[in-house]
């Protein structure tokens, strides 16, 4: 019975995402109902003192990273950079690899720093035009931003500074840049069966006849791009050079200038407490966090006039999204945080401790989270602060360098992550005007290549070595 009510909570969550209601409201609805079926006394405590905590403690170390992220992502908008880049993209494969350039132009936004999210907005628009053009079905761009956006260049590529590549350096004491050569054959697995797969989905389309979509039922349909005076592309792509080469710049640095721990004591008067700062496991957000300012201080530099004219209104909105995005990553975190107090997740705990091999029970548990979360971050950071400590002592055993761990961990969390009520999804399909129903299983095909990606990762370390 305990078991049914965790299944029941999660299937309610999945269930009101898919019909898109807000995740912020009913996360911790599904939550609570299940506490209620399970010990009535403990409805209050846990609100406050287990769904809240976690959501709150969340926010606390990773809001500033959706925060610049989302403004970054904002400002290579408004500054045309963005177009910039996917008008180079089209000059150099052409409109009939229309959907190979969304999928590099994404990846390269992401991989540079802008939130997945904002991706989403910045790209949507030269997605929908290549399609048309190139009359590939509207339905499949969803998924090809997926495969761009949400895959490779979130958790698998080193030195990417999603959060999803950053939430396991507090853990392992690990940088961004863990496991490199783990990390770039996983990202070459998931582009290369990623882009397979969607040129099939298409060549299926055009044998069948079927073509962009028909004007008069399609939603969200964005305005034809008139085309104006764009900044070089060469020019465009350096704030996203500049983050790149930043984090990895002020992750070697942070250990040099702060040491492994540092404090202060916060006020002079009294006898306030020192705040201590455990750099090993914050370095890598601080790492973040400045290379997104230089990103954001490069683009006001390069393009001060397209961009001061715009920037109140435009990262107005961008806060805004970035308080939504985080706030519903928060509450997932929440949600997995109250669901795996509850007793009959030691039912699923003690059934995948039973495996027994260090990665793949790594793998197994941080996916699985993932999944009932509907969130990498949220379901990652469930896993590593409930096991993280029993992930690192059976690693050690067998040993296992925390790198592979690092890894393993970050590219498990972007596998069954993107189930219906996860929040990129849905925000994904708002944005596009698409609907589960027309869009999902496409999704779903990513979701599936990306948590095969980990099992091939894993066969790759222990045939060869190779970290």
């Amino acid at each position: 019975m305990s078991l049914l009510i965790v299944l029941a909570a999660l299937g309610f969550l999945i269930l009101v995402a898919y019909r898109g209601y807000s995740v912020i409201l009913f996360a911790p609805i599904a939550a609570l109902g299940a506490v209620l079926l399970t010990d009535p006394s403990l409805v209050a405590p846990m609100f406050t003192g287990l769904f809240m905590d976690k959501m709150v403690g969340f926010l606390k170390l990773y809001f500033p990273v959706f925060l610049l992220g989302a403004v970054f992502g904002k400002l290579i908008e408004l500054s045309g950079f963005s177009r910039s880049i996917v008008g180079a993209a089209i000059r150099l494969f052409g409109p009939q690899r229309a959907m190979l350039s969304i999928v590099l132009v994404s990846g390269l936004l992401t991989y540079g720093g802008v939130s997945l999210f904002v991706v989403v907005f910045a790209v949507y628009p030269f997605a929908a035009e290549m399609f048309r053009q190139s009359n590939i079905p509207k339905r499949l761009i969803p998924a090809t931003l997926g495969v761009g956006g949400f895959s490779f260049t979130m958790d698998a590529l080193p030195g990417t500074p999603q959060i999803q590549n950053i939430i396991p350096t507090t853990f392992f004491g690990t940088d961004t840049w863990a496991a490199p050569v783990l990390g770039t054959l996983g990202s070459i697995f998931v582009l290369a069966v990623g882009m397979a797969y969607l040129e099939w989905r298409r060549r299926v389309a055009q044998r069948n006849g079927e073509g962009y979509g028909d004007p008069a039922t399609l939603v969200n349909e964005p305005t034809p791009f008139t085309g104006t005076h764009l900044a070089h592309a060469g020019i465009a792509v350096l704030p996203l050079v500049l983050v790149f080469v930043s984090n990895k710049l002020f992750t070697l640095g942070m250990p040099h200038w702060y040491g492994g721990e540092h404090s202060f004591v916060p006020s002079i008067m009294g006898n306030a407490a020192p705040v201590v700062q455990d750099v090993a496991k914050i370095g890598a957000i601080w790492a973040v966090v400045g290379a997104l300012l230089v990103g954001i201080l490069s683009v006001l530099a390069l393009a001060w006039r397209p961009v001061v004219t715009q920037f109140a209104e435009g990262t107005r909105a961008a806060i805004s999204g970035a308080v939504l995005a985080a706030m519903n990553t928060a509450s997932e975190y929440g949600f997995g945080a109250v669901i795996a107090a509850l007793p009959g997740f030691m039912v699923v705990a003690n059934a995948l401790g039973s495996i027994k091999d260090p990665l793949l029970h790594e793998a197994v548990t941080v996916t699985g989270l993932a999944g009932v979360t509907g969130s990498a971050s949220g379901g990652m950071s469930i896993a590593l602060a409930a096991m993280s400590e029993t992930f690192i002592a059976n690693a050690q055993a067998a040993g296992i360098p925390m790198e592979v761990l690092h890894r393993v961990a970050s590219m498990a969390s972007g596998g069954m992550d993107s189930l219906p009520h996860n929040g990129a999804v849905i925000t994904l399909l708002m944005v596009t005007g698409l609907t589960h129903r027309q869009a999902y299983k496409d999704i779903f095909a990513v979701t599936v290549i990306k948590t095969l990606a980990v099992f091939v990762v894993i066969g790759i370390y222990y045939a060869t070595g190779w970290v």
